[in-house]
């Protein structure tokens, strides 16, 4: 061999440990959302979310960690806000795909399923928009949520439907999904408390999307107030059919989504006036300016503006990279002692109230303003803040476990 050829060959050995550690310097986030089927105007959204914060913060320099210095990809998976699903696309990203942080996750149900096993997993799980209080409840220290539970927006909702002057309610509510449920009970404890009374509790399944029998026999309680939950397809159908039978009392909601994906179901006319009141989920005008660059990043880069849930996932990926940088390594015992004690990051576009100073409370809780928003000329128009005391919430969090 002559000299050339023996220089060429060491050159190449020299890099070879120099390629490994280039490519140990990429770290793979798994995504697991409804990204098809009805779950998908919420999975969608978060999965654009976390990519592009992902392609932000590498555009950046990536993510330091100790001397390295990291660059993430993801590997994402559809669940289709399925239980079965969601456990199987856990088990993937675990066992054959190797990754230790999982993120997404917009549904309860689903959620709730891989957060039931997920406690005695060497991973870290980062939750959206499912709400379901179980979630975070069952104090899993592996388990950190940026979305609060129902219950912590339901009983301020109910009240502030009380100071509107409602005094008799009429109830229409999904049945089958935690999230609805706990925040329905909540709203109607607070109601009755401010001396509310509800007519009746009305209730429609997952796949329904006629709910006119169950609105006409509200209609004959004659309640001076409506309020209905669910997904927003099927509150945006309960909106168009109260409108067609001719109700006119005051309607309020919770289901978050947007404009656009009310229009798609419900005219402008049919929803003129109508009420969301919720966890202050991504709404530029309430938030600022963090919030406002946030929605144009994200329309120049999917042509679409974001979803008011797209914001949980979002920040999801900010408090990844704080968690690692604090941390000064990977291994997943420090990244949680990280979260633990986690500020929040400062490029994050909800509006978080810190526990003691903290992001998280000592169940991995997040908590966010809650918010009344009313639908006015083709959009939604924030009203005003409602009372959220994110401290109180998460004492009493801690005495419960589902």
């Amino acid at each position: 061999m002559n000299r050339l050829c023996m220089l060429a060959v060491t050159t190449a050995l020299a890099l070879l440990p120099q390629m490994a550690t280039a490519a140990d310097k990429t770290l793979t986030v798994g995504v697991s959302d409804a990204l098809s089927g009805g779950g998908a105007v919420y999975g969608e959204p978060q999965r654009r979310a976390i990519n592009l914060a992902i392609e932000q913060i590498n555009a950046g320099g990536g993510v330091n960690v100790g001397e390295d210095t990291y660059t993430l990809e993801t590997i994402e998976y559809d669940d289709k806000a399925d239980p079965t699903e969601a456990t199987n696309v856990a088990r993937k990203l675990i066992d054959r795909d190797g990754v230790k942080f999982l993120m997404g996750y917009c549904c309860s149900a689903s959620t709730g399923a891989v957060a039931s096993i997920i406690g005695r997993e060497d991973v870290i799980m980062l939750v959206g928009t499912a709400g379901a209080r179980a979630i975070t409840a069952a104090g899993n220290d592996n388990v950190f949520r940026t979305r609060p539970p129902g219950d912590y927006s339901g009983a301020a909702a109910g009240r502030f439907i009380a100071s509107k002057g409602v005094k008799r309610l009429g109830v229409l509510a999904t049945r089958d999904v935690a999230l609805f449920t706990q925040y329905r009970d909540a709203l109607i404890e607070a109601f009755e408390a401010e001396g509310g009374e509800v007519v009746a509790l009305e209730t429609f399944g997952g796949q329904d999307r006629d709910m006119t029998a169950q609105l006409t026999k509200l209609r004959g309680l004659e309640p001076d107030g409506y309020f209905i939950s669910g997904y927003v397809e099927q509150v945006a159908f309960a909106y168009r059919q109260a409108y067609e039978l001719g109700i006119t009392a005051p309607r309020y909601g919770f289901s978050g989504g947007s404009a656009e994906q009310f229009l798609s179901v419900a005219s402008s006319e049919a929803l003129e006036g109508v009420w969301d009141l919720i966890a202050i989920e991504f709404n530029a005008d309430a938030l600022g300016d963090t919030a406002k660059a946030y929605a144009k990043a994200y329309e120049e880069r999917w042509d679409a503006y974001p979803t008011p849930n797209s914001a949980f996932a979002y920040d999801q990926v900010y408090v990844l990279r704080d968690a690692l940088e604090a941390a000064g390594t990977v291994e997943l015992d420090d990244v949680k002692k990280a979260l633990r004690n986690l500020a929040v990051p400062e490029e994050t576009v909800l509006e978080y109230l810190p526990v003691d100073g903290k992001m998280f409370d000592p169940k991995g809780q997040a908590y966010i303003s809650n918010g009344a928003f009313q639908f006015h000329n083709d959009k939604w128009d924030f009203v005003t803040k409602l009372p959220s005391d994110s401290a109180a919430y998460s004492a009493y969090f801690q005495t419960i476990t589902k």
